[in-house]
């Protein structure tokens, strides 16, 4: 086995040997858990929700749209298997044209990821002004 940045590696996901030159495309496996894995994916996932929508123009009536595309979008992502997408309307206050745009402040997500059985909640909220990503929990058989 060869150690990769501190992790023991045990060969590609494809199974076929070892690696054959710096060229080489596959994908390493690692050994690193299942609860690792999952945190991982939940941070990624919060991280991308983020900076993929906010600035995105919005207002009182189009954030129910915006609330399905962002759940519609994101529940297909590998290792989601739930996902909740809520905005504060609230805090939708119109500039001169009638709309106001998304920040992180607006979004309240929680979502689920799962890594063979373990499970892991996380959520993206505003906390003392600031849009905070947390694991909330983590479940493992």
């Amino acid at each position: 086995m060869e150690n990769l940045s501190g992790l023991e590696w045990s060969g590609y996901c494809d199974d076929t040997g070892s690696r054959s030159s710096l060229s080489d495309t596959r994908i390493p496996v690692c050994m690193i858990s299942d609860r690792e894995k999952a945190a991982f994916e939940a941070g990624i996932k919060l991280g991308a929700i983020y900076h993929q929508w906010v600035g995105t123009p919005l207002s009182s009536a189009s954030a129910k749209s915006l609330e399905d595309a962002i759940t519609k979008s994101h529940i297909l992502q590998p290792y989601v298997t739930d996902i909740s997408v809520s905005l504060d309307r609230e805090a939708m206050a119109p500039n001169t044209y009638g709309y106001c745009e998304l920040t992180g402040m607006m979004l309240d997500i929680s979502l689920t990821i799962r890594i063979n059985t373990t499970l892991c909640r996380a959520h993206l909220h505003p906390v003392h002004g600031y849009p905070l990503m947390e694991i909330e929990e983590i479940n493992e058989p």
